[in-house]
């Protein structure tokens, strides 16, 4: 059997997608772990008296040499023998774990899949990415030193006040990656993942409690941004030019698809082939934000998905241009097309905002918006929800509205149209409905009433001076 030595060590290659260890074959429980990161650690691992499998990590290759952690292992494994447990009595006293060692903690933890998140489930890999940008963008340089049991409220306020003001942003580094800004939210976000990770330490005992407990997050601006429908016009040209004067034509697609479906961003880049079903034109995420889902896309956008589907054979509808992952360059191309449309703040969030924007004016019911964007719902389970005309009808109307203004050809038609008709009477977007403020409303279910027509009375719309009447509009799309 292999025995742990430097240039067996120095000989190990990680893999990116899980730890790789090498146990020695003379010293039981002794051997190495390659992160996928590349960082290896000599570590113990022991039966404790109740039986637990515990791990210590001894120390890092490098710093620490393979006989003096194999010396260090075998002290430790002595101990095991008598009935001790190395890593409780490690944890037990750390009465001074400094916040950037509790961050490693959690980061490692978190990583085997043993701390549990939302909905009693591991923490996803996508939150924990998001985790760890924070540790070390902003906590780790702010108070990463600090003694835990020291830390009060003010401390981690002062933390919060100063992410905010911008003392931790940093320009862009090279051609790629994103700018670290600050602001408000920013530094509300930042504290919440501090308390979350401090929570964990106390349920596993590593603390005696949490200072973050009672602290104060600077509350955020509500986000009511949309494109109103001359916006709506502008950002159709602002496509229409970029295609024809080399924009990459995937973001432009990616664009697309999002103001057509309502989708969040990742939901939209990372869709995968197999997902898509579209004879009953609807993807089956396996996860979401909200767990497992069943969303309903009309047929413009089932449109794009097609095309999309049809130019190779990766596994994402929108591949990236080198490797096998997806495309990621959306918002700089949606920002390049906005500039060209001379439009501000809009994002990829906007435009999921601007879908429920045009459902509500269509007249559709919070319940009918809700399952359409895919938000959770009190007591139902959306990847049971049965997809029903009604359902159907209402993605495929909003789709068909918003491809139609984004069609410049249909400009023209709409100029002559009645005015009666639901794209000429809105002049703006009405206030979002409460599905889209994050309302945990219903879903609508396949015994929905049938919508009455979208199309008021011309008597009626002269009534509201060129917009639905009161009542007339639809209650249950």
């Amino acid at each position: 059997m292999k025995k742990v030595t430097v240039r067996s060590v120095d000989a190990l290659k990680p893999k990116r997608d899980r730890d790789v260890f090498l146990w020695d074959g003379e010293l039981r429980g002794f051997g190495v772990r390659v992160k996928p990161s590349g960082l290896k650690s000599y570590l113990i691992q022991y039966r404790n008296a109740d039986g637990g499998t515990r791990r210590l990590v001894l120390g890092r290759h490098g710093v620490m040499t393979a006989k003096r952690a194999r010396d260090a292992a075998r002290a430790k494994l002595v101990e095991v023998s008598e009935g001790l447990d190395p890593s409780a009595m490690r944890h037990m006293s750390r009465e001074d774990w400094t916040v950037s060692q509790i961050c490693n903690w959690y980061l490692e933890e978190a990583e085997a899949g043993r701390l549990l998140g939302r909905k009693r489930r591991p923490i996803k890999a996508s939150t924990l990415a998001m985790d760890r940008s924070r540790i070390n963008t902003h906590i780790r340089p702010l108070i990463g030193t600090r003694r835990v049991h020291r830390l009060c409220l003010v401390d981690i306020e002062s933390m919060q006040a100063d992410v905010a003001a911008g003392k931790t942003a940093k320009p862009r580094v090279g051609g790629r990656g994103g700018v670290t800004t600050g602001g408000a939210g920013v530094a509300a976000r930042t504290v919440s993942t501090l308390h979350s990770i401090l929570e964990h330490a106390v349920r596993h005992g590593l603390i005696e409690k949490n200072p973050a407990r009672g602290v104060r997050r600077i509350a955020g601006l509500a986000r009511d941004r949309r494109l109103n429908l001359a916006e709506i016009r502008q950002l159709g040209k602002a496509i229409h030019f970029a295609k024809a004067n080399g924009e990459h034509p995937m973001g432009l697609a990616a664009i697309q698809l999002l103001l057509l479906t309502g989708f969040r961003r990742m939901e939209c880049l990372a869709l995968e082939r197999a997902w898509i079903d579209l004879d009953q034109c609807c993807i089956r995420f396996p996860d979401t934000k909200s767990g497992a889902q069943v969303r309903v896309v009309g047929s413009a956008a089932a449109e794009i998905i097609a095309s999309q589907l049809a130019q190779g054979s990766s596994r994402y509808v929108f591949p990236a241009d080198r490797g096998d992952g997806h495309f990621i360059g959306a918002v700089g191309v949606l920002n390049r097309v906005c500039a060209k449309a001379k439009l501000t703040d809009v994002t990829p969030h906007v435009l999921r905002h601007t879908f429920a924007s045009v459902a509500a004016e269509l007249g559709f019911s919070e319940l009918t918006i809700a399952a359409l964007l895919g938000h959770s719902a009190r007591g139902i389970t959306q990847r049971y929800v049965h997809i029903d005309e009604a359902l159907r009808m209402a993605a495929d109307r909003v789709a068909a509205e918003i491809a139609g203004l984004l069609d410049e050809k249909n400009e023209a038609k709409e100029a002559m149209m009645p005015a009666h008709s639901v794209s000429g009477a809105v002049s703006r977007p009405a206030p979002y409905p409460a599905a889209i403020n994050g309302s945990r409303a219903g879903v609508v279910m396949s015994k929905a009433p049938k919508p009455e027509p979208l199309i008021a009375p011309r008597s009626d719309v002269a009534q509201a001076g060129g917009r639905t009447a009161p009542g007339s509009s639809p209650r249950n799309g």
